[in-house]
């Protein structure tokens, strides 16, 4: 054990899930996304992690994602719908379902930051399923505000940052564990600095119509 760790060996990044080279997201962990546009960053995650997805609600008046705005990013028939009429079972839904490793990525939506022992729990199922299960799941917890929960992996902000006849979004890393906090310009799948993307001249070029922009609803 000593010499493993006085060893001069590089060690090895976790398994991640990475949207861009700097997004990387590390597997069997659980992180938190915030802001108006979570749903579309937690989509494009999902999407580039492959189906099935595992989209858990609140049961009453469940502001749902229209199947319409998902389809841009990922098919609406490769998601599965899951309402839970009460916080507690909403997190102990999302706990099974990582643990059963069923899905790559599984999402759920609350209304406020969980404490620190469910998100431990959470991190213990993901753990599990990597084990048992049929992939390295990644749960993300969409929040809304600037989030907060306690002993999340990291922490997403994302926003809209249309102009006319253009989309793009204000995406931010609020915490990692090994990283320190930034701010990105994502337009045209094209993830830029932010302070950098006025002078780029590919951002600078009017991006085609995208055919849906945020995920509509407000957790969009």
């Amino acid at each position: 054990m000593a010499s493993a760790l006085l060893s001069r060996r590089p060690h090895r990044p976790p398994p991640a899930l990475t949207l861009w080279e700097e997004v990387a997201l590390p597997l069997n962990r659980v992180h938190e996304i915030c802001g108006p546009a979570r749903r579309t960053l937690a989509l494009r995650l999902a999407a580039r992690a492959g189906a099935p997805l595992i989209w858990i609600a609140p049961g009453r008046g469940a502001d749902m994602p229209d199947a319409c705005g998902m389809a841009a990013l990922m098919d609406p028939g490769e998601v599965l719908f899951v309402t839970a009429a009460r916080p507690a079972d909403l997190l102990w839904t999302m706990e099974e379902a990582l643990k059963s490793g069923a899905a790559p990525v599984v999402v759920a939506e609350l209304a406020e930051p969980p404490g620190m022992t469910p998100v431990r729990r959470l991190h213990l199922a993901a753990e599990a399923g990597a084990e048992t299960g049929l992939s390295m799941p990644l749960g993300l917890l969409l929040t809304p505000g600037t989030g907060g929960a306690p002993g999340i992996e990291t922490r997403w902000h994302c926003a809209p940052a249309h102009a006319p006849g253009r989309d793009a979004w204000r995406l931010e890393r609020l915490r990692a564990r090994m990283l320190p906090p930034k701010v990105w310009r994502l337009e045209n799948d094209r993830l830029m600095p932010e302070g950098m993307a006025a002078q780029s001249p590919a951002l600078q070029e009017v991006a085609p119509p995208v055919p849906a922009r945020d995920v509509p609803t407000p957790g969009a």
